[in-house]
């Protein structure tokens, strides 16, 4: 073999070895493996940013379905691709989230150990002396200001009232199923769990789902922290869009069944999926910047997504106004409404594992 051919590492093909760079596959004839090498190479791989994301951005905002289409139609290196174009884009926004589910939980949090310490205070007041009539109307009225956001119905507050002015332990402060005057007493004595779980009324015989369930319950009255189980919930978020984006490119393909196969329709939901990241984005930015953004002009963005989305079905699909009109209309339908079962279960999920 000549002396100045070399075999390359990766494809094993022979090259000269004055080249910097295999011609067969690309890859570097010299470059020795370093963590610094290691980690941009996975960088660079899963989260690009080069000129094909630039060539893809704008056609992406301003022209509903034509990436999709001319992916579809062989253009495959000119822009990005669309897997790589949403996982990027979801990255961004799920990152700007992050601060707003923050903000979010700590809100959360203050508000509710404000609202129990107030409670603690009302019933250990009342229980040690007896008060006059101005006293028991300004105890009552933090409760009959602010029921709704404390989801007090009128029924709970007439109760309220009843307790605090007969000075009664018998029930509790709030509607939680159990007497927490007689559970702060065993937390503070440092009873075991299984016999709090007791009091509070579970069963022997209860199956594990009712168990978990009391666990949790019992792990929310100690902490009084709601925001471990808001940030529980969004941490599900992007978990479950890796099942949502499959199945928005089902009901595509149920509507448009004759219109290519079903990974045409995925590479529609990618495209599309990004560009509705990119919206979200820019709301959080927007948001961030201007502390009062007004709820209307981001209705009016919100509005804009499916008028995007009907004209990209259009374009794509090549059918008629109206035609795209209806069934972009029951795709999204369809859409939202398989949603609602989904979030109750992400909801019921985050309680049970935050």
């Amino acid at each position: 073999m000549p002396t100045n051919l070399k075999s390359c590492s990766n494809c094993e093909q022979q090259f000269y070895e004055s080249y910097a760079y295999c011609p067969y596959c690309g890859q570097k004839s010299k470059e020795e493996l370093t963590l610094g090498i290691l980690f941009n190479n996975t960088i660079s791989n899963y989260f690009s940013v080069d000129a094909r994301f630039f060539k893809s951005f704008i056609p992406l905002m301003i022209k509903p379905g034509y990436l999709a289409k001319r992916f579809i139609g062989g253009k495959r290196l000119l822009y990005l691709h669309p897997a790589q174009m949403y996982l990027f884009i979801s990255v961004v926004f799920f990152f700007l989230f992050s601060f707003v589910a923050n903000q979010q939980a700590r809100d959360i949090d203050t508000s509710l150990k404000e609202n129990f310490e107030h409670a603690k205070v009302v019933m250990d007041s009342i229980s040690q002396k007896p008060l006059d009539s101005t006293q028991l109307e300004n105890y009552i009225k933090p409760y009959t200001d602010n029921k709704e956001a404390l989801g007090l119905t009128d029924k709970e507050t007439q109760e309220l009232d009843s307790i605090i002015k007969n000075k009664s332990n018998s029930k509790p402060l709030f509607n939680s199923g159990f007497n927490q005057i007689k559970i702060d007493s065993l937390i503070n004595a440092g009873a075991s769990d299984k016999i709090i779980y007791k009091e509070m009324g579970l069963d022997e015989n209860a199956s594990w789902v009712t168990r978990k369930f009391y666990e949790q319950a019992l792990k929310f009255y100690k902490s009084k922290s709601g925001g471990s189980i808001l940030k529980r919930f969004y941490d599900t978020i992007p978990i479950a869009m890796f099942f949502l984006l499959p199945i928005f490119a089902l009901l595509l393909k149920l509507f448009y069944y004759r219109k290519g196969a079903y990974a045409y329709h995925l590479v529609f939901s990618f495209y599309f999926f990004a560009y509705l990241f990119t919206v979200f984005s820019i709301l959080l930015l927007c948001n961030f910047i201007w502390a009062n953004f007004p709820g209307w002009l981001m209705g009016l963005i919100m509005l804009s997504t499916f008028i995007y989305f009907f004209i990209a079905v259009k374009r794509f699909y090549e059918q008629g106004w109206i035609l795209s009109y209806i069934k972009s209309s029951f795709i999204v339908l369809f859409f939202f409404t398989l949603l609602i079962p989904i979030t109750i279960f992400l909801g019921f999920f985050a309680f049970m594992y935050y």
